[in-house]
């Protein structure tokens, strides 16, 4: 079966709930996208508020609290939301890639500790974090034993160790002081099984993708991928798409026609959908890319008109300031605005501010062909 690039963008969208806000528990929703990028408090909120039906910030606010779902640094070495379930096997699915990304970084080995030292703290760091402690409260801790090198060891410890970030309160859950605790004590995970875990997921929630697909998503190495993909061999079907990559996926998964509408969308800042594919993405024009991901690597919330980014939308004083990167004609612009009113709404009682340390961006000029200000 060959599918064209349209279907597969289609496919996307609608693993990650963007054809249909669907009625779903939060936890069920965050389960089946795989993940929800976390690097910003608010984004796993508006991206949740994007994909189900009726959405209550309160009900991810529970969940956070509870446990349900757990933030913590997984795929690409950024701070995801997970269902708890399957933060374990994620994690040993990506120990590997965290820790080498800290222990051999110069900013850790300048310091002249070693991966012993920082491999030796593991066992303490369940007793050490079996409550909630601020980050700073961890460096005076560890400065006892390891001087000056203690912030940069515990930079590396809260990346790699079974660690997760506590909800502080504030609009999102997580305020801008970080505290984590000790992950919930579960059996040693196999790496193997993490990743082919890590996969199946992916998939449910990426597919059809590639191999190289899978690497961009997690930043797992090749071998790795290659075994999971041998291992499932079984598991999965092969199928066609207008490049030369194979692509894989779940025998049981569907994959839209290519009439099928696509509603508009505002995505919060590094949505998933655009980062989960090789470079360009599926949803991603190329000559938009330079736009909404910024030189540092910040990518801003995008407007999504038929599937595809056309633009990008802020917080502004009363309400919000969608900009699109091309004409778009009356139909497209009514389903924005009717959009940006929810959200409006939904931002009204949290953070009518959302995401205004990054407006300069926007001071530095975007080259927009239309902009429309959305009053609440």
């Amino acid at each position: 079966m060959t599918f064209t690039a349209r279907q597969l963008a289609l496919a996307t969208l609608d693993r990650q709930l963007l054809l249909e806000r669907r009625r779903l528990d939060v936890t069920e929703a965050v389960r089946q996208v795989c993940a929800l990028q976390a690097q910003t408090p608010a984004s796993p909120y508006l991206a949740l508020w994007n994909r189900v039906r009726d959405f209550d910030p309160a009900d991810l606010d529970a969940a956070f609290a509870d446990g349900r779902i757990v933030k913590a640094t997984l795929m690409r070495i950024t701070l995801h939301a997970v269902h708890a379930d399957d933060y374990a096997p994620y994690h040993a699915a990506m120990v590997a890639r965290l820790r080498d990304s800290r222990l051999y970084d110069r900013r850790f080995t300048s310091t002249g500790l070693t991966d012993a030292d920082a491999d030796a703290m593991l066992p303490e760091l369940a007793g050490l974090l079996a409550t909630p402690r601020t980050g700073a409260e961890m460096e005076t801790e560890l400065a006892g034993r390891f001087g000056e090198g203690a912030h940069r060891l515990w930079w590396a410890l809260r990346t790699y160790a079974p660690v997760h970030h506590a909800p502080t309160g504030g609009p999102w859950s997580f305020a801008q002081r970080n505290a984590y605790r000790a992950a919930p004590g579960t059996d040693p995970q196999d790496a193997d099984a993490g990743a082919r875990r890590l996969l199946l997921g992916y998939l449910k929630a990426f597919g059809p993708a590639s191999a190289q697909d899978f690497a961009r998503y997690t930043l797992l190495a090749r071998p790795t991928i290659t075994r999971a993909l041998h291992d499932l061999d079984d598991q999965l079907v092969r199928v066609q798409g207008p490049g030369r990559a194979a692509l894989f996926d779940l025998p049981e998964a569907t994959v839209p026609a290519d009439d099928t509408p696509a509603p508009a969308r505002l995505l919060p800042m590094w949505d998933s959908t655009l980062l989960a594919h090789a470079v360009p993405g599926r949803v991603m024009p190329e000559e938009y890319r330079r736009l909404v991901v910024r030189v540092n690597g910040d990518m801003l919330p995008c407007l999504l008109v038929d599937g595809r980014v056309a633009g990008v939308w802020r917080a502004v004083e009363g309400g919000l300031e969608l900009t699109a990167f091309h004409k778009l004609d009356k139909t497209a612009w009514q389903a924005l605005t009717e959009e940006a009113e929810k959200l409006t709404a939904l931002l009204a009682d949290r953070d009518p501010a959302v995401y205004g340390r990054y407006g300069h961006w926007w001071d530095k000029g975007l080259p927009g062909v239309e902009t429309v200000t959305v009053k609440a």
